[in-house]
């Protein structure tokens, strides 16, 4: 597990095993930023060129690195671009030829997190690193030093418990991350790099679910490790088998579940903090999609898109690390989170297309396919929720294949109710995740007509006309009308399946579970 410390001392005086400053994209070259002073200094002002003889570019994501041959304790430098960004100069000096300096500028926080990100997975195989990059802007607030922290630690992260020692040579994570701050910055670095660990907890679990292989992770078992987990902060958990399932009408979790030998579930968390109101309506409402795996059913997938539907619990998971880090932020708020849970497999038993199954409240679904069983789940869930009537009720699931389509595998599609669409958006703008509104046309909503029943869950003949929307349409019918609703479609940016970037690691992203808990917080906040 890797920790965090902070200090104030100089570069010159850290005993750490490597050094992470920042660079940045200037007309003339590289730029070192703000916290590179007594770098520069130390190697008689010779840092920009050294950077620029290694080939650094301060282009974003861009990484150099170089020993400093006893001129400094620590023994290796890594300089990681944040891209072009009004630079200006302090501190500038004439060397030789040309004027050179270090520059203070003002990074968006999401550059910093990838940059730190990028910095310390390339730094994998060394125990402790330190890093300058919060002091890129000068003497840097409690969102800078947030940023940073959370960026090195999610650049840390790896997953290795199903590796044996045999398995090959692979680096071990960074062990202990220093923020390098100053003085005035000291007591604020504390508090946001305390709030930067328990946000990246909450990711690192997300991550940790998403990898686990779907046969170590049935439903029962998924529900056993939320009770552990969430019980260990004070979160209240109760678990539906599938008795109560059906005793309390939940025909779209039991339908999508009763294919497979792992029995489904519904689980209900709930943080309520010390003196708040246990029978009012909770301030937020999280529903999260808990497929553990997705065959696709008797609508089969073919068995390339299989190879990655251990992550279709993507939502129930980070719903579960959201309510999670919102007790351990002790956030003045009641929070309740819902995770249906269930394993959509082909069997004798399994629902088939034109089946019709009855969803709490009693609306009737025809299942024309049965790969659209999230949308099931959740109806399930969702009218539930609202039973509640909780002030904002958010869904996240990785649901369409039609959202990586429309908005490529980094871009979330986010649709709803007005208020709460701008509420969400919000949040994810303050985390640097990237979310994009969608609109839900009314004319697309009667594709889910139904001849037999009260709608279809998907469009018939085949019609695959705004797949993303339709989702959101049919999820909509289970919401009430006064209830404040979004609905986040992460089905691309829950997993990775390219080369690591930035602080995303190949596999599971854990994407979208910081502008939850952000969004907890605004909430909790007022």
């Amino acid at each position: 597990m890797t920790t965090t410390a902070v200090t104030t001392s100089s570069v010159l005086d850290l005993d750490t095993d490597a050094l992470v400053i920042g660079v940045a994209a200037g007309e003339d070259g590289p730029v070192p930023l703000g916290g590179s002073e007594s770098l520069d200094a130390a190697l008689g002002g010779r840092l920009r060129r050294v950077l620029a003889d290694l080939g650094a570019t301060g282009r974003a994501g861009d990484l150099v690195r170089f020993a400093t041959l006893d001129i400094l304790a620590v023994p290796t430098v890594v300089a990681v671009g944040v891209g072009t960004v009004g630079v200006g100069t302090v501190g500038v000096g004439t060397v030789g030829v040309g004027t050179v300096g270090v520059g203070t500028v003002g990074v968006d926080h999401e550059t910093l997190r990838r940059a730190a990100g990028t910095a310390v997975r390339a730094l994998a195989g060394t125990a402790r690193v330190a890093t300058t990059l919060a002091l890129a802007a000068g003497t840097p607030g409690p969102a800078e030093l947030r940023a940073v922290a959370e960026g090195s630690l999610l650049g840390a992260y790896a997953f290795d418990a199903f590796r044996t020692t045999s398995a090959g040579t692979r680096r071990p994570p960074v062990s202990e991350i220093v923020l390098v701050v100053d003085d005035a910055s000291e007591a604020a670095a504390v508090d946001a790099v305390r709030r930067a660990e328990i946000a990246v907890d909450a990711v690192a679990l997300t991550r940790d679910l998403v990898n686990t292989p779907p046969g170590h992770l049935p439903p029962a078992g998924f529900a056993d490790i939320a009770v552990a987990r969430a019980g260990e902060v004070g979160v209240t958990v109760d678990v539906l088998d599938e008795k109560a399932l059906a005793d309390g009408g939940y025909g779209g979790i039991l339908g999508v579940g009763q294919g497979s030998v792992n029995p489904p579930r519904l689980i209900r968390l709930e943080w309520c903090p010390a003196g708040a109101d246990t029978t009012g309506a909770p301030a937020l409402a999280l529903v999260g999609k808990g497929i553990t795996f997705d065959s696709g059913g008797l609508s089969l997938k073919p068995a390339g898109a299989m190879e990655w539907m251990k992550t279709d619990m993507a939502g129930a998971a980070s719903v579960l690390a959201t309510v999670i880090a919102a007790a351990r932020l002790n956030l003045p708020a009641r929070i309740t989170g819902w995770l249906p849970l269930a394993e959509n497999m082909p069997s004798g038993g399994a629902i088939r297309p034109s089946d019709v199954l009855t969803l709490r409240g009693g609306t009737r679904v025809e299942v024309l396919n049965t790969d659209a069983e999230g949308r099931l789940v959740l109806g399930d869930a969702l009218a539930r929720a609202a039973e509640d009537s909780p002030g904002l009720l958010v869904d996240v699931a990785t649901l369409t294949g039609a959202q990586i389509v429309a908005l490529g595998q980094r871009t979330s599609g986010l649709m709803g109710r007005e208020s709460a669409i701008d509420k969400v958006a919000a949040a994810a703008g303050e985390t640097g995740e990237a979310v994009w509104p969608m609109p839900l046309p009314p004319e697309l909503r009667k594709v889910l007509d139904s001849a037999v029943a009260d709608l279809a869950n998907v469009a018939g003949g085949g019609n695959r006309d705004g797949g993303m929307l339709v989702a959101g349409h049919f999820l909509s019918v289970f919401v009430p009308e006064g209830t404040a609703w979004a609905h986040l479609d992460i089905a691309g940016p829950s997993w990775n399946g390219g080369e690591p970037y930035g602080h995303t690691p190949k596999g599971g992203t854990g994407m979208i579970v910081r502008t939850l808990i952000q969004l907890a917080e605004n909430v909790a906040g007022g």
